[in-house]
């Protein structure tokens, strides 16, 4: 497929998972000025919740009416839409040598190659971090814990003093894999990590996986204050307890330091530090979870030249440009295209750290399959609920991945 060839005439559609309010105006705006500079095109866009998308995207796949463009999170998610013949091959104008992956984050590129073919463009960086109240550690004479071990310590001297070390809620499944994503990264090797999240059918037989689920359950346990509760409580609404200063510290992302603005926890003063590696640590303790989102075009799109033009538009310094001011706290994956004029600092501190990561670990529940990401919730809520051992969950996980 000759990608070169565009058409600047007809319609173009796309379907992301961009509703937020926070960041909804980008897409639409950047629709807009790709028309304004070239009349005879229309650019449509749908934008739904995270879990609106993925309830959305199955029905389009099942009755062959995917958008021409359309999201896909890293890893075995959009590596099914490969599989699939859903996702045309982009190598020719992405990949590497080419003129735009000479302007783009290569660790954000590396997210959209499958079986060494460029199929997903990257839109944004994104890590996770454990963000703290500034005040209350300076009020409690605390510093930053670089260990495990000095995490709990911190946890326990907070609690001593009735305060709630860690805001946490597990209602959706997805915040305690964040934590076990990054977690696992510590404790298994990463030649074995990487086999078993890609093989067809991976072995999930390493310790470290348990040691990994027993320390997240430590975790709940000693700093937070949810107890069995956790599963019952939306992480946004832990979010904005947090900002409200009414705990210590929360794992983000640092696409969400945008809803952070304005709070009480903004006038407070906050920092970021990546989750800290137990000191016996096994696996990569400077490896750190997080990922681009992705955008891939439908292969039966009747003008795929065109949609790879808009993305080219969409991802470019003239489009990082625009995403300060329209998408709160979503760095572009252009390269030098955060500007300490426009982007919050906080921003530029996490995408520093997330420049000096050795390995970027993929979100646990996109990254493997989908029956074992399926299994890997359960489990977390179940470590979370209390009905679960770290024990328990690994063998569930093992059979699935054994049978998936």
């Amino acid at each position: 497929m000759d990608l070169s060839q565009v058409d600047y005439s007809g319609t173009i559609s796309m379907v992301n998972k961009f509703s937020d309010p926070n960041v909804s105006k980008y897409f639409p705006a950047m629709a807009e000025e790709f028309e304004k500079a070239h009349p005879g095109v229309t650019v449509e866009v749908q934008q739904e919740s995270d879990q609106g998308y993925k309830d959305k995207i199955k029905v389009l796949a099942s009755s062959n009416s995917i958008p021409d463009i359309y999201f896909a999170w890293p890893g075995s998610y959009a590596k099914q839409f490969v599989d699939a013949g859903l996702a045309i091959d982009l190598t020719s104008v992405l990949g590497e040598g080419t003129e735009w992956n000479q302007t783009l984050v290569p660790s954000a590129v590396g997210a959209g190659v499958f079986d060494g073919k460029n199929y997903g463009v990257p839109v944004d960086l994104d890590a996770k971090f454990m963000f703290y109240n500034k005040k209350i550690f300076a009020d409690n004479g605390l510093s930053v814990p670089t260990t495990f071990e000095e995490l709990l310590s911190t946890c326990q001297a907070l609690k001593s003093k009735d305060i709630t070390p860690v805001s946490f809620g597990n209602k959706n499944g997805w915040p305690a894999l964040h934590y076990v994503t990054q977690l696992n990264a510590y404790n298994v090797p990463p030649e074995t990590l990487a086999n078993d999240y890609t093989a067809e059918k991976g072995s999930f037989t390493d310790p470290g996986y348990v040691t990994a689920l027993a320390q997240f359950r430590q975790l709940v346990d000693e700093c937070t204050t949810v107890s069995k509760t956790g599963n019952g409580i939306d992480h946004n609404d832990a979010n904005v307890a947090f900002a409200s200063g009414k705990s210590a510290m929360m794992y983000l992302e640092s696409l969400e330091i945008g809803d952070l603005k304005d709070t009480k926890l903004d006038k407070d003063g906050y920092g970021l530090f990546q989750l800290p590696a137990a000191s016996d640590a096994k696996g990569d303790p400077t490896s750190l979870v997080g990922a681009p989102d992705l955008f891939m075009v439908n292969p039966s799109s009747k003008n795929p030249g065109l949609a790879v033009e808009f993305l080219k538009f969409v991802v470019s310094k003239e489009g990082a440009a625009k995403m300060p001011e329209l998408m709160h706290g979503y760095p572009s994956p252009v390269k030098d295209s955060l500007d300490p004029k426009t982007t919050d600092p906080h921003v530029i501190e996490a995408m520093d750290k997330l420049g000096k990561a050795s390995s970027l670990a993929i979100w646990l529940d996109t990254v493997t399959s989908p029956q074992v990401a399926q299994t890997y919730l359960a489990g977390g809520e179940a470590l979370v609920g209390g009905s679960g051992t770290p024990e328990s969950v690994m063998k569930s996980v093992q059979q699935t991945a054994a049978g998936s």
